[in-house]
């Protein structure tokens, strides 16, 4: 048993308190602590995915206690891969808040954002379903911190209404948890994996019932079709660097349905088979279609990206779908794709907003970096949209390819294809007029009479501290490009031992089995 699946939970518990009643007062000290930690749980989260090479499923047994009695986490190829991913985007966004100040808009910045890693790695590693609940909480109580960070009408609103829905489904989350314990007698994963497919499909209708009540509650946390509203008001108003942090938030959703309802509760288990698909995928297919038009009837920047990040959890929810290897697989790839194109849309979005004094779709004085900031948005939205050359085609290519049964090839076919035009649309709008319209509007001449006024934004030249983070999202776009082979074979390997329920059963039960 390995203690180094414990720390990312354990590190950035132990660093949120100490920054918070010590270092609050201090930001150069919080900083510090903060980078160092995440570093450091960037640099563990490497050592967990080449321990988890090897293909075995690895058990943590929190005092000791044998599964279904303790409290255990998993790591295998998935969590492994959701826990870097979780700390690459992390240290990147926290570059960013340091380097554009924000950070210091508010005094628990750094306490609530390892709070959030915290939650959010927790999730990716418990092996028992009430777990995630608690993990789940920790993320939003942190998130509700961040989201409202720094204060202001419209954020205050936004933040409200993304509490009022999360409590929400936190309220379906325990309805659920209280059906499934009253149903099977247990909530760990393994356990419930091995009493699930014993129950006669005439018998478990409970079962049923909380199958479909957690999937509505990770829709809601994924962003899904018709839960999908609150998340448009939340990243638009939300701090850009806190929006490109959320990129993962969503995935948390998304990851536990492929968790819980592939080990749990199907294929092939009599009593929920083929029930959370046929809800899955349609649903899937309407939010791809409403951040498709979202992107083309945006009039701001920020909800234009918003509304992308919709329509790629659509896109990554159909592949989802199908419980197959092949799309799982396709779905994975284009996990990790999503996560650092929204990301990377949300920290360009912030140096060009900074500098422009607003995010309205249009033209204004051109900013003193307007053909670097050009580049970077470019590579990013035809990331977004799926264009080649970048990972987001490949993902797209991906998905189609893994999707051409008969039930699903005719609506995902069209609904990707379609949404991808109308989003290239969209970002070619947006950025015509944020950066070539920009260009032919002169930059207004001082009166020489009038007493020197302070440097307008969009003449304020970016550090490179501020262009280092965004540029490392965009090479992660292009390095999933370039290394597609591999990834993908990884992916395989991944989704193959994601199916494998047996061993997962073997591993966290083990003589209990």
């Amino acid at each position: 048993m390995s203690h180094w699946i414990i720390v990312p939970i354990v590190l950035p518990a132990m660093l949120a308190p100490l920054i918070g009643f010590v270092m609050r007062h201090d930001i150069v000290l919080a900083r510090v602590a903060s980078v160092v930690g995440t570093a450091l749980l960037l640099a563990v989260s490497v050592g967990l995915v080449i321990l988890a090479a090897d293909g075995d499923t690895h058990i943590y047994r929190l005092g000791d206690w044998p599964a279904p009695f303790g409290i255990v986490l998993v790591l295998d190829r998935l969590s492994a891969l959701m826990v870097l991913l979780t700390a690459s985007l992390a240290l990147m966004v926290l570059m960013h808040s340091i380097a554009t100040g924000w950070d210091d808009r508010g005094k628990h910045f750094h306490a609530l954002f390892q709070f959030q890693l915290m939650g959010i790695c927790g999730a990716f590693l418990t092996g028992d379903i009430f777990n995630l609940f608690v993990f789940f909480e920790v993320l939003l109580i942190a998130s509700y911190g961040l989201m409202i960070h720094s204060g202001g009408r419209d954020r205050m609103r936004a933040g409200l209404q993304y509490v009022v829905m999360n409590l929400a489904g936190s309220t379906l989350f325990l309805f659920a948890l209280g059906t499934l314990y009253a149903s099977t007698g247990t909530l760990n994963i393994a356990d419930l994996a091995a009493k699930v497919p014993e129950l006669p499909a005439d018998e478990a209708a409970l079962v049923r019932v909380a199958a479909m009540l957690l999937m509505i509650v990770f829709a809601v946390k994924a962003a899904l079709f018709p839960v999908q509203f609150w998340l448009p008001a939340t990243y638009s108003n939300a701090p850009a660097p806190v929006a490109a942090l959320f990129a993962i938030m969503t995935k948390v959703g998304a990851y536990a349905l492929l968790r819980v309802h592939t080990v749990a509760f199907g294929p092939g288990v009599p009593a929920t088979d083929g029930l959370i698909g046929a809800w899955l995928f349609p649903a899937a297919i309407v939010t791809i279609a409403l951040g498709a038009v979202g992107v083309l009837g945006a009039r701001r920047l920020m909800p234009l990206i918003s509304f992308s990040a919709i329509g790629s959890m659509g896109t990554l929810l159909v592949a989802v779908a199908a419980f197959s290897t092949s799309a799982t697989t396709a779905a994975l790839y284009y996990m990790v794709h999503s996560t650092f194109a929204a990301a990377c849309l949300f920290l360009i979005a912030d140096l060009v907003v900074a500098r422009r004094g607003g995010d309205s779709l249009s033209p204004a004085p051109a900013t003193v970096h307007n053909g670097l900031f050009a580049a970077i948005f470019f590579a990013a939205a035809i990331g977004m949209a799926g264009m080649p050359p970048l990972s987001g085609f490949l993902g797209k290519l991906l998905v189609l390819d893994a999707m051409r049964q008969p039930d699903f090839m005719v609506w995902t076919w069209t609904a990707i294809l379609a949404g991808s035009l109308m989003t290239v649309v969209g970002f070619a709008r947006a950025g015509s007029a944020l950066f070539w319209k920009s260009t032919s509007i002169a930059e207004p001449v001082p009166d020489p009479q009038v007493e020197t006024l302070p440097e307008p934004p969009y003449a304020s030249v970016a550090k490179p501290s501020e262009i280092v983070p965004v540029m490392f999202a965009t090479a992660a776009l292009a390095g999933l490009a370039i290394f597609a082979g591999p990834v993908t074979e990884y992916l395989e390997q991944t989704s193959l031992q994601l199916f494998d329920r047996a061993a997962y059963i073997s591993a966290v039960l083990g003589g209990e089995f």
